[in-house]
């Protein structure tokens, strides 16, 4: 749990991006069933410097390890699309990756 793979790719003026996270993505009833505790991604922001380019507030609607695929303007070349997450739990996970 905690891994995410990121590519960003500038084709004209928009990137296009593709995250892939790693988490379980246990819902109330899944983890009802299974004894656990339920545990999902509630939070997540890509950036490039200061900028917000992408933000979600989720819920356990996201399937287990979800992709994420969106676009942007107003960012170059070698600029980095920084993604951080934050889980039920409170665990919280940031990844880099320069724009291609």
């Amino acid at each position: 749990m905690g891994k995410m793979k990121i590519k960003a790719k500038l084709e004209g003026d928009i990137v296009k991006a593709n995250v892939m996270i790693k988490h379980p993505m246990l819902t109330y009833n899944a983890a009802k069933k299974k004894g656990k505790e339920a545990n999902f991604i509630t939070y997540i922001v890509g950036k490039v410097g200061d900028k917000i380019v992408y933000e979600a507030s989720t819920s356990q609607f996201l399937s287990e390890n979800p992709l994420l695929r969106f676009k942007f303007k107003g960012a170059k070349k070698g600029d980095k699309l920084t993604i951080t997450w934050r889980d039920l739990k409170g665990k919280t996970v940031t990844k880099s990756k320069k724009i291609k």
